[in-house]
């Protein structure tokens, strides 16, 4: 046997619960904490949370694959699905689009059956011109060819894993839709999350986008324990901090036979990582709460009322180039002129820092503190 396919007892995993039992705690723990921030937030705050989590998460599931998107066209395509105005530009890119639409499809509706249709969905979603690269690719169907994980240059390559056969990724499939059906609720849905992964990139069914899908089944697996549509942490923002051994303990875990709990302990660390990031950008939503409570009779216009709520709404980055006359004057169509008095005004209040440049190109932050 030289993968984890090959066992004579595929696909039943095992695993050390004794071993995982802090680190699963330490999970809940930290879910249960999100939990209890969002009971203090309002809708459009939930709401704007969860788009920046959903940008985070496309861009950077992409990422791990080596494929850049653009981030306003993300942004863009999450805002306008959620019906939120952030002030963003209104971009249309089929790719970003793509992306998004898998990722909310498999946490909004995480009560769907999981089937080779909906799978097809998503992995068109990902290379809507039939392409990866410059190479055509099956797209919409199991692949049907062979698949390697290679790394190095042409001609020394070293692979380092070989999916099923292309004669069997259906009979693969149908076992995993299976255990899909019959594990919820009898295994731990933090673990489960991690099996998902684990099991559907063992069998690597595309012919590309394998890896982005297995992360997205494992945020709808998440979802499915939470019973909530709604992703505050974005998991793949996690692993792509860590994504040297996040290859390094696949490629291990898919030849040490049916023992997982290496990859399962890895992928509970990674999953509070992002648990905990998702907290700290909580914190941030709940400093605007505060902010608006110590300022709720704050004389101010309604313009410039708007202007704080985006400036809140695109934290903890801030705006990209910070708030300028001409982005203020574009959000509230007003005169470059009014915008630049308003702008002063919110600025000798101490609403707003400087944060650089001079003359046309000066930038301001929000004053957090």
């Amino acid at each position: 046997m030289k993968y984890i396919w090959q066992a004579a007892a595929w696909p039943k995993f095992r695993w050390d619960w004794q071993a995982l039992s802090s680190l699963l705690s330490s999970c809940r723990q930290a879910q249960g904490f999100l939990k209890g921030q969002l009971v203090i937030l309002g809708l459009r705050e939930k709401e704007t949370s969860r788009g920046h989590v959903l940008v985070e998460e496309a861009l950077q599931t992409s990422a791990i694959e080596g494929e850049k998107l653009d981030i306003e066209a993300l942004r863009s395509s999450v805002f306008r699905r959620l019906g939120i105005d952030l002030g963003v530009k209104d971009i249309h890119d089929r790719k970003a689009d793509g992306v998004v639409e898998m990722l909310l499809d498999a946490t909004t509706r995480y009560e769907e059956p999981l089937t080779d249709v909906r799978l097809f969905g998503w992995q068109a979603g990902l290379f809507p011109l039939g392409f990866s690269g410059v190479t055509k690719i099956d797209v919409g169907k199991w692949r049907s060819g062979p698949v390697y994980v290679v790394s190095g240059p042409i001609g020394k390559e070293k692979v380092h894993y070989e999916a099923p056969a292309a004669k069997d990724v259906y009979r693969e499939m149908a076992g995993l839709f299976k255990w899909w059906r019959e594990s919820r609720g009898s295994v731990d849905g933090l673990i489960r999350a991690g099996l998902a992964h684990l099991y559907f990139v063992q069998i690597h069914p595309f012919a590309d986008g394998n890896g982005r899908i297995a992360r997205t089944l494992a945020d709808t697996a998440l979802a499915q324990d939470e019973d909530a549509g709604q992703r505050f942490y974005s998991l793949s923002q996690a692993i792509f901090r860590n994504r040297k051994a996040y290859y390094e303990i696949l490629e291990r875990t898919g030849k040490n036979g049916l023992n997982v709990t290496p990859w399962l302990a890895w992928f509970l660390k990674t999953l509070l990582e992002a648990m905990q990031d998702g907290a700290k950008n909580l914190e941030t939503v709940w400093t605007k709460v505060k902010f608006w409570s110590r300022h709720d009779n704050l004389d101010i216009n309604a313009r410039q009322r708007k202007v704080l709520n985006k400036l809140f709404d695109q934290e903890p980055k801030g705006f990209e180039g910070g708030l300028t006359t001409r982005k203020y004057a574009a959000m509230t169509k007003t005169s470059r002129a009014t915008a630049f008095r308003e702008i002063n005004e919110l600025l000798e209040k101490k609403l707003i820092k400087l944060r650089s440049g001079r003359g046309r190109s000066t930038s301001y932050d929000l004053r957090m503190e």
